[in-house]
């Protein structure tokens, strides 16, 4: 047993009994009984609830080194009246691959988000996941990537939507040496998802659809996410080179507001250019869901 396993179980024996306790047994439907020493539940009916065994539910419960299945996990989680950040960290400590329940797995972006993003403009602003799905743009975003190529694709995934574009049409110039690297940040998230039923379907439709990506992918290369200063092209003004910079969201792990700085005077004066065009177009739709 790693390192990393023999810390993550005391704090897993010690998650699950704090849970158990709190959940009281009218709760579950269940007599309160007699001569209860603690508050809760005990941990045979913990385990006949969830339909394991008592032996197999107080190893868990002791951190021993046992295996658990997601289904196993599910039934527990259900039991304990877990929430989905609750049943995400058991599945954590537990060691197991964690899929997000389908009902929960899409997290509107509130107003305050958006209202963040749109106040940025004209610098285009963009909330991404760590799949690099997009949750959120604001309006100069939308401008700056609006190619008509990656708006008949409908996908709102900046990597599906950049190895499948033909290279014309690709809004980075330099994709020699920009795609390798959000590869490579793509698969250090990747790390901490390992097992995921959507991210491993993710990872095989995107490495079908592109034998560029499938080739970086293979290669196993993981880089953090940063700063970098790219260059775009726009085809009312040519190439511009911004600065992207993250911010994180609190209570959205993984999404991170990510924002395009012009780095010269010039490619401000496009950016501006941009927006005033935007702005005397008819009929422009500033809720155009680009990617």
């Amino acid at each position: 047993m790693g390192t990393r396993t023999q810390r993550r179980r005391p704090e897993l024996a010690a998650f699950l009994r704090s849970r158990r306790a709190r959940v009281k047994p009218a709760d579950v439907g269940m007599p309160p009984g007699l001569r209860r020493r603690t508050p809760g539940l005990r941990r045979e009916e913990v385990a006949q609830l969830s339909g394991v065994g008592v032996t197999w539910y107080t190893w868990l419960e002791q951190g021993r080194p046992i295996n658990a299945s997601a289904q196993v996990l599910d039934a527990v989680a259900r039991t304990l009246r877990l929430d989905p950040p609750e049943r995400e960290h058991l599945y954590r400590l537990a060691e197991v691959p964690f899929d997000p329940d389908p009902q929960c797995v899409t997290r509107r972006i509130g107003p305050e988000v958006q209202g963040i993003i749109d106040a940025l403009d004209p610098q285009p602003a963009v909330v991404y996941n760590a799949r690099y799905d997009i949750l959120a743009t604001n309006a100069a975003y939308r401008a700056l990537f609006a190619v008509p190529e990656t708006l008949r694709m409908g996908v709102s995934n900046v990597l599906w939507m950049l190895f499948t574009v033909s290279e014309a049409a690709c809004p980075v110039v330099h994709r020699e040496q920009e795609l390798p690297l959000m590869v490579a940040t793509l698969r250090s998230a990747y790390g901490r998802h390992v097992g995921e039923p959507a991210w491993e379907e993710y990872i095989r439709a995107l490495s079908a659809a592109s034998p560029s990506f499938a080739q970086l992918w293979e290669s196993g290369v993981v880089a953090p996410p940063g700063p970098r200063v790219k260059t775009f092209r726009h085809e009312a003004v040519g190439e511009m080179r911004m600065t992207s910079q993250s911010l994180s969201i609190d209570g959205m792990p993984e999404c991170r507001i990510v924002v395009y700085t012009p780095e010269e005077e010039e490619t401000r004066r496009k950016v501006a250019f941009l927006r005033e065009t935007r702005e005397r177009t008819p009929g422009w739709n500033a809720e155009n869901p680009v990617p």
